[in-house]
């Protein structure tokens, strides 16, 4: 595995403690729909998160929400469809990002954008 698929591993590891610590229940990890991925799926009493994550070492290709395009959002949206009618879920649904920068001595900042983006379907 390339240090970067290790680095995005770790990151969402990281994103899935940090919701639950918020007391969201994980529902999906990398969940597929056609060519669309969604990283984290979680739900609370409230709502269900489709959540990206994105883990950097660096600021040179942007911060790390920024690489969160229109085709991402449009893919995320159908796969958040198409699993809230699997488990025919009544709950409202959410779009956020989690932004992951780990620093050289190894620690990890995470920011959790919430509404980050809105439903394409």
């Amino acid at each position: 595995m390339g240090r970067h698929n290790e680095l995005g591993r770790l990151g969402e590891e990281k994103a899935a403690e940090f919701l639950e610590n918020k007391g969201y229940t994980i529902l999906a990890k990398n969940y597929r729909f056609g060519r669309a991925e969604v990283d984290i799926i979680a739900a609370n009493s409230e709502h269900v998160l489709f959540v990206e994550v994105k883990t950097r070492t660096n600021y040179l290709y942007g911060y790390p929400e920024e690489s969160v395009g229109a085709k991402k959002q449009r893919l995320m949206s159908l796969a958040a469809s198409e699993f809230m009618f699997q488990h025919q879920l009544n709950l409202s649904l959410r779009f956020d990002v989690i932004a992951i920068f780990k620093t050289k001595t190894n620690e990890w900042q995470i920011q959790h954008l919430e509404d980050a983006f809105f439903n394409y379907g």
